[in-house]
């Protein structure tokens, strides 16, 4: 399969350095089917006008981020606008010093589509809702740009889509604005159209500066982001996308919190987004949370220390270790198999001999050798994960192609590399704080 040298280079330099690339992964996914066809449901009941929401849990490097941008991708090519963000100690979904409005504001910068995958796309989002608009009206109507009327129709119609909008919380602030923008476009105001985005992105601090420069009273604050993160799903509906997904990632962060009444505040937004999403409060969102284990089900400082969340939440009395309820609002991940981490290799082998324009030579006897190496350490039926294995091979692959006239198995079987010496990786505790 022919691959783009510039996705090659991001999909080999991410995975060595232990993050997911944000393209190319469709040339290396394996595994995940069950997972991916799971979330993939939930797509098709967000653009039918329903909502969901989703726990992937899993160790760290078990592949959580990579399934998180998997689904990305599938959901920018299904005519979704996604929006991610990982939270950090300055991000959060709640907070008194701005982190949950920190968290929104990162999710409307890496608001992507599939002709802007690569984040900020809000601009674009409403100038092509704008000019579709203008493009329906013409062909109902028959008129051009330029006709008299043809301006009066299209406004009309602008006020049809955000007259939806009124009835929701926050909606008619959300609308007026939107009519703002729209007689900005009309003028070539590009002065008025950036304060309209400015306020989108949630950038304005005070309503004093919001009312002197938009006449509108209201800010996007730390209590009240996540109403407009409801209002832009069912406005991106109304401007010809099927719906919006939103991803968070390192909920891990959330756990780390020291403040118990902060944190409970934290989980207390969670159930208010769970609710909503399940009791059909929200219409044309998806919201797909990540974290580890202990994150979770820790019901000290976890999000099972959240009692209304523990019992919404818990696997109930029919789940066992290899059977999986993939319908249930938490996916646990299980560890890819041998056999799809030597798929793997093979896809990861034909990406690097592309990127670096040589033919493999490593056969499907040393891939195999690989595998049985890395998966015969010390401890590495509980401790390994792919983020690991990737990493050893891709420097497997550098070594290698570098130092030509060196022999490969003598180079697995050498005590040189640091994964043939049997010394187990560390556990999830013990490198928590050193995630990628």
């Amino acid at each position: 399969m022919k691959i783009p040298k510039r996705i090659a280079s991001v999909v080999i330099n991410s995975l060595k350095g232990g993050v997911v690339p944000r393209i190319g992964l469709p040339y290396i996914t394996v595994g995940r089917e069950t997972e991916i066809a799971a979330l993939l449901h939930d797509v098709d009941i967000i653009a039918d006008g329903g909502a969901s929401f989703r726990f992937i849990v899993g160790r760290y490097g078990s592949g959580k981020s990579f399934l998180l941008q998997t689904i990305r991708s599938y959901c920018m090519d299904r005519g979704f606008v996604v929006a991610d963000a990982d939270l950090s100690p300055e991000r959060r979904l709640q907070g008194t010093k701005g982190q949950g409005l920190a968290t929104y504001k990162e999710l409307i910068r890496n608001m992507s589509t599939k002709t802007r995958p690569e984040g900020g796309a809000l601009t674009l989002i409403l100038d092509r809702w704008i000019s579709s608009v203008q493009s329906e009206v013409a062909a109902e109507s028959g008129l051009s740009v330029q006709d008299d009327g043809f301006a009066s129709l299209v406004e009309r119609r602008i006020f049809t889509v955000i007259s939806a909008l009124n009835e929701m919380v926050h909606g008619f602030d959300f609308a007026k604005l939107l009519t703002i923008y729209y007689r900005a476009y009309l003028n070539g105001d590009d002065e008025s159209k950036a304060k309209v985005v400015k306020w989108f992105r949630g950038e304005y601090a005070t309503k004093t500066e919001a009312r002197s420069e938009l006449d509108v009273n209201i800010v996007i604050t730390d209590d009240d982001w996540y109403e407009y993160v409801k209002l832009f799903a069912v406005f991106l509906k109304k401007a010809g996308y099927n719906g919006l997904m939103i991803l968070i990632d390192e909920l891990v962060n959330i756990y780390k919190v020291p403040n118990s009444i902060t944190r409970q505040y934290n989980y207390e937004k969670i159930l208010t987004m769970y609710n909503d999403t399940l009791q059909g409060k929200a219409s044309y969102l998806g919201i797909i949370m990540s974290g580890t284990p202990q994150c979770i089900e820790d019901t000290r400082r976890g999000v099972y220390s959240y009692e209304a969340l523990r019992s919404r939440l818990a696997q109930g009395r029919f789940s066992q270790e290899g059977v999986q309820d993939m319908l249930a609002p938490v996916i646990r991940l299980e560890p890819l198999t041998n056999e799809e981490m030597l798929v793997l290799t093979e896809k990861l082998t034909d990406v690097h001999a592309q990127l670096f324009d040589y033919t493999p030579t490593l056969t499907q006897n040393d891939l195999v050798e690989f595998i049985r190496i890395e998966f015969g350490r010390i401890g590495a039926d509980s401790h390994i994960t792919p983020r690991e294995v990737i990493r050893d091979f891709i420097e497997l692959l550098n070594i290698v192609h570098q130092n030509p006239d060196m022999q490969v198995q003598s180079l697995l079987q050498s005590d040189a590399f640091d994964y043939a010496k049997g010394t187990p990786e560390p556990s999830d505790a013990s490198f928590a704080e050193f995630e990628v």
